[in-house]
């Protein structure tokens, strides 16, 4: 076998494992050296033949030099997808981006995380090789029915010092209402917080966001944007004077102070800058 080298070139790839996490949610599993090494917070330019290229976060896999990516049905490219069968192919460049980095000398970090957003933290998860270090996981949904991960999370946190908190829109789950009001329940509590990590929709990590500015905590938050090319040609992914798919996907802190359009403004597929709607 040809090992590839050159994450630039697409490699056309056969999906080897299909998991239905959600009836709107799968995980596709395939194998490819440079994926399974992806750090947590690169993405891949995913390509379905006839459709699309998008880009998704690199899942973890159970499969030997492999990797996954979790898809949510919406639109073409990623209905496209999540119809894919067993032994399909589909194309691949990457990984590309930055990642979560876990400093030396913290204690308590807090992970929240929305639907697919999930997948860049359960990597980073699993990377984490320090027994004593306490994480907090938070993990949010719409109900009960659309929850993933979280077994599985659990089976990642089984020998770390760990708290899985869920939280469910309607309450069928967990804590009635958002990720973020279990966050805010954990600062009002007074916990012990060294860094927070989050990934999902933007909205909800801009509320993350002014609340670790509330007790001055350092964030790293991984940042989606419409993507065309992943190697920061198009601009199609600018933020402000940035572009996700070069300068993240992960930004911290300090650099998203310099990006206000973050959970403000996003571009849309034809790259008008657009303003979220909330309320």
């Amino acid at each position: 076998m040809v090992l590839p080298t050159n994450k630039n070139i697409m490699r056309i790839v056969k999906i080897t494992k299909v998991v239905t996490e959600t009836p709107t949610v799968k995980t596709f599993s395939f194998e490819d050296i440079l994926s399974s090494k992806a750090k947590p917070g690169q993405f891949l330019m995913v390509w379905i033949p006839r459709k699309e290229e998008i880009p998704l976060s690199v899942m973890i896999s159970d499969l030997e030099n492999s990797a996954a990516i979790t898809i949510r049905k919406n639109g073409l490219a990623s209905t496209s997808l999540f119809n894919k069968k067993l032994g399909d192919k589909i194309g691949i460049r990457g990984p590309y981006g930055n990642s979560f980095t876990v400093k030396k000398g913290v204690k308590n970090i807090v992970l929240i995380g929305g639907g697919t957003g999930l997948v860049p933290l359960v990597r980073l998860i699993k990377n984490i090789k320090d027994i004593d270090l306490n994480i907090t996981v938070i993990i949010g949904a719409r109900t009960r029915s659309e929850l993933f991960f979280h077994d599985f999370i659990s089976t990642l946190l089984k020998n770390k010092v760990h708290n899985l908190l869920i939280s469910t829109e309607d309450g069928t789950e967990g804590k009635k209402g958002y990720p973020t009001d279990v966050l805010q329940d954990l600062l009002a509590n007074g916990q012990e917080i060294d860094h927070i990590y989050t990934c999902g929709p933007e909205l909800m990590m801009k509320k993350v966001y002014d609340l670790s500015l509330t007790r001055g905590l350092p964030l790293e938050a991984s940042i989606e944007r419409y993507m065309k090319c992943g190697i920061g040609l198009c601009s199609s992914c600018s933020i402000n004077d940035k572009l996700v798919c070069v300068d993240g996907t992960v930004f911290n802190h300090d650099q998203i102070s310099k990006l206000p359009e973050f959970g403000v403004y996003y571009r849309n597929k034809a790259g008008i800058l657009t303003k979220y709607l909330t309320g």
